[in-house]
């Protein structure tokens, strides 16, 4: 008789507590409706305001430019973009592992680089920007 009693009881609280929780759950949804709100606004915002002044390129960057003899010697003799020359400076440098392996942002010149990085032999990924744009006309 023991079991027969705990049984209806039990459900009878699964029910009671089933009916807390949605209620608890509903003072809670609130808040965070209303925290999600103004994090939206501004989102739209930007949304609506980036059409209106679509981006461009920058015309500098995309002006073919004819490199030295030095650097054609790496990169070919056609003008180029400076986009272009230092995306074809990076694979001759990575193609022939020229980076130095206990420090990745010095490069190692090779005879064709020290040329065009007025012989040295090691300088600096950002550097090698600045001695590359001095061979471009």
């Amino acid at each position: 008789m023991a079991l027969a009693k705990k049984t209806p009881a039990a459900p009878a609280k699964k029910a009671a507590a089933a009916t807390d929780k949605p209620a608890a759950a509903k003072k809670a949804a609130p808040a965070k409706a209303a925290a999600a709100k103004p994090a939206a606004k501004p989102a739209a915002a930007k949304k609506a305001a980036a059409p209106a002044a679509p981006r461009k390129p920058n015309a500098a960057f995309m002006k073919a430019l004819t490199p030295s003899a030095s650097l054609a010697a790496v990169v070919g003799e056609a003008p180029l973009p400076r986009t272009e020359v230092t995306k074809k400076v990076w694979d001759y440098i990575k193609k022939l592992d020229l980076q130095d392996p206990a420090n990745r942002r010095m490069i190692n010149a090779d005879d064709k680089l020290k040329a065009v990085f007025g012989g040295k032999a090691q300088v600096s990924m950002f550097e090698m920007t600045k001695l590359i744009s001095d061979h471009l006309k």
